[in-house]
């Protein structure tokens, strides 16, 4: 089984690759993809890049070019769900477009021509994360240090499952917010690829799971130092559910 592990953030990218002993750099589509092994594991890490049609692109590319069995993706998001708190982290149940509206032809939100507007996870392999995501939350103290929770306020962090939407829009205003509430009151978080990657999985009929850490509440009290958060604890959350992920196959 190949494994393709997709990161959002250079951070994450560069932690994955640290453990890759073996890593082998491909171009393809003026991406880098990097195969090798972790934990004894056929992989190929790669950056998603930001947005739904350049995340896309990797993802089929890992697909059609790589010949992956399954999709890892991970990640920070914007937390919109009631009890989503910065800390957190969300394994996507389901993946729909908040921007996505082709009405009055199709249903807001519907694809056009796929008679949907939600795609659904592999439910196997995000239980595996999900499994995996709770483990390293149970000992986020080991995990992160105390120094980094409390320098990010951070207090019993929990994993949330369900609903993720993503849309070619950074949300960071409370308007915009309360808008996505209003309209999808299911969705957990909110951030720019993966419902992207989850159709062209869809597609390909290939397994597709993705984790997000939360690093703000996509409003107007966004967190300030964002960067700072993916390396001192998005990062390591990301690498810690990894290394639990494949040690568990």
């Amino acid at each position: 089984m190949r494994t393709a592990i997709v990161s959002a953030m250079h951070q994450e990218l560069s932690a994955v690759l640290a453990r890759m002993p073996d890593e082998h750099r491909v171009v393809v589509a003026g991406r880098e993809f990097w195969s090798g092994h972790l934990h004894g594991h056929e992989v190929v890490a790669v950056l998603s890049r930001i947005g739904k049609v350049a995340a896309a692109t990797t993802a089929t590319a890992l697909i059609e070019r790589f010949e992956v069995d399954r999709v890892i993706f991970t990640g920070a998001a914007g937390g919109i769900g009631a009890g989503v708190r910065v800390g957190d982290v969300v394994v996507a149940a389901e993946f729909l477009q908040h921007d996505m509206d082709a009405s009055p032809l199709f249903p807001r939100h519907e694809v056009p021509l796929y008679g949907r507007s939600v795609f659904p996870t592999d439910a196997s392999l995000t239980a595996r994360l999900a499994t995996a995501a709770r483990g390293v939350l149970a000992d986020a103290a080991q995990t992160l240090g105390p120094d980094t929770l409390s320098e990010f306020a951070l207090a019993s962090p929990k994993v949330h499952e369900g609903l993720v939407v993503s849309g070619d829009r950074f949300v960071a205003t409370s308007p915009e917010s309360e808008a996505l509430r209003a309209s999808l009151p299911a969705a957990l978080a909110v951030e720019m690829e993966g419902a992207a990657v989850a159709q062209v999985c869809h597609d390909y009929g290939v397994p597709f799971a993705a984790l997000r850490t939360v690093s703000d509440r996509a409003d107007d009290a966004a967190h300030v130092d964002f960067l700072r958060f993916i390396e001192r604890v998005a990062s390591r959350y990301s690498q810690g559910m990894l290394d639990r992920f494949f040690a568990s196959l």
